[in-house]
């Protein structure tokens, strides 16, 4: 230990304390700041939500109840914002679509993928929409709606690989192409909002859509 520490310490026993309330400060701030953050982006769903029109900065912040200011301390444009909602929305998405009777029967497969997929589609179309709506103004925001479509063809990959195994390569890729496009946001706000079908009609309506573009699967 290095004696030349200790007449300091001795001269001010209450050291450790200054530095662990500092500490506890700062903790607090960016606890704060990090809550602030978090209800903005809830604002921005929510607001999206309620209108396809992407949400001004006004009115974020007085829905989220603080100050523009406030909102552009945490974020510096609202492009920043709409990424940081994005990678929020497709962590949560991703956690919400568990991978679930991979190796359960054909019917059973495509009723669980057709499920979460459609859970994933009622609960997050407003936000896909105002995405594909701004992507040609962020390289950033084109790359991350890139990964969710491929993240959802390799999960289709995945749940009808008995299937798909059956195809040659070309085959395999254009059915792969049909399965993306009958599910893909807009299918489901057509079935939704255009046909007026509830959530269990519409998912019907996928189900046998999928099953009619699937070839035979092969008997084990």
């Amino acid at each position: 230990m290095d004696h030349g520490d200790r007449p300091a310490a001795a001269a001010n026993p209450g050291g450790l304390s200054v530095v662990a309330d500092t500490r506890i400060a700062t903790d607090g701030r960016r606890l704060r700041s990090e809550r602030t953050r978090q209800h903005l982006i809830e604002a921005y769903l929510a607001l999206l939500r309620e209108s396809p029109r992407v949400p001004t900065s006004g009115q974020i912040a007085e829905r989220a109840g603080y100050s523009a200011r406030s909102l552009f301390e945490r974020f510096p444009d609202l492009m920043t914002l709409s990424l940081a909602a994005a990678d929020m929305a497709f962590a949560r998405a991703n956690a919400q679509a568990v991978i679930r009777n991979v190796s359960a029967d054909r019917a059973t497969r495509i009723r669980t993928q057709v499920e979460t997929r459609a859970q994933t589609c009622e609960e997050w179309l407003p936000l896909w929409r105002a995405l594909v709506l701004n992507q040609h103004l962020s390289p950033e925001l084109h790359q991350r709606i890139r990964q969710v479509r491929q993240a959802i063809v390799a999960r289709l990959e995945l749940m009808y690989r008995p299937e798909l195994d059956t195809l040659d390569a070309i085959a395999h890729k254009r059915v792969l192409i049909a399965l993306e496009a009958i599910t893909d946001f807009e299918s489901w706000a057509r079935m939704r909002e255009m046909a007026g079908l509830a959530v269990p009609e519409a998912c019907r309506v996928w189900i046998r859509a999928v099953d009619s573009l699937l070839p035979a699967t092969p008997v084990s």
